[in-house]
């Protein structure tokens, strides 16, 4: 496999978004990739740490589990500020962060971004963790077992309530169920688990579908268990899959984030 290079976000340009419209993401994120700068301040947060850009640094085969096409994970994540400024979190050797490139998104709703990740642990697998200026803010329990792993779907206030909720597929080639969480008073709580959907395969370095907002109404683009089926998922009164069309190939989940 070939050698990874470290990686980097300053922000969402194809998924995660801020408390508004959304935008797309995920089909531009391969692994290695940098990606675009895409923040949302608001005039006070400017005098604030503000968070830039975040990447990934430490490159580690002490977790080898190979999912994303190689052995090479991240020990440690490095913020860059608004005014240049740096700061790194080294994680302890029992965790790594298996991912393709943090995610810069306002999570709090006080217009100063913070950092979405993906953490695995030697012994109880992947868990999703955000992070602040101040290093890890909160995180979802792990997954139970070691080389399990979660795929982020994408982050927006999906059901109107004023939250952020934060979108991933759990084990997409085991379990293949999307779990949304919901941020809220600085933790993070499971709203919703819907089965029979996925968004990665076993040595992609890359992470299929993402977020679009059509007419106003954020969903989540994602595939069938099977791989055959485009599905959307949103909330109307409850949380809704709509079968967009078949799933001929990669372009057409890439197609599929247009309204």
């Amino acid at each position: 496999m070939r050698r990874r290079m470290p990686r980097s976000s300053g922000g969402m340009r194809c998924g995660f978004t801020a408390p508004r419209p959304a935008v797309r993401f995920w089909p531009c994120r391969v692994r290695g990739a940098l990606m675009v700068v895409c923040l949302w301040l608001a005039g006070p947060a400017l005098a604030a740490e503000t968070i830039a850009t975040a990447r990934y640094t430490d490159p580690t085969t002490r977790y080898p589990h190979g999912v994303l096409g190689d052995q090479i994970e991240w020990g440690s994540i490095e913020l860059t500020f608004s005014d240049g400024k740096h700061r790194s979190f080294t994680l302890p050797d029992h965790l790594v962060f298996e991912d393709l490139a943090p995610r810069v998104i306002d999570v709090t709703g006080d217009g100063l971004p913070e950092v979405i990740a993906v953490e695995s642990d030697a012994r109880q697998g992947a868990r999703l963790a955000i992070y602040g200026p101040q290093g890890r803010m909160t995180a979802t329990p792990h997954i139970g077992t070691r080389f399990r792993w979660l795929a982020p779907v994408g982050a927006a206030d999906l059901n109107g309530d004023g939250h952020i909720e934060i979108a991933y597929v759990d084990r997409p080639h085991l379990a293949k169920t999307l779990r949304i969480w919901s941020f809220s008073d600085g933790r993070l709580t499971e709203i919703a688990a819907l089965p029979g959907l996925t968004n990665h395969r076993i040595g992609e370095d890359f992470i299929s579908g993402g977020l679009r907002t059509c007419n106003g109404q954020p969903e989540l683009i994602v595939a069938s268990s099977d791989w055959r089926r485009i599905i959307a998922v949103r909330y109307d009164g409850g949380w809704k899959s709509q079968d967009l069309g078949p799933l001929k190939n990669r372009q057409a989940l890439v197609s599929a984030l247009n309204c």
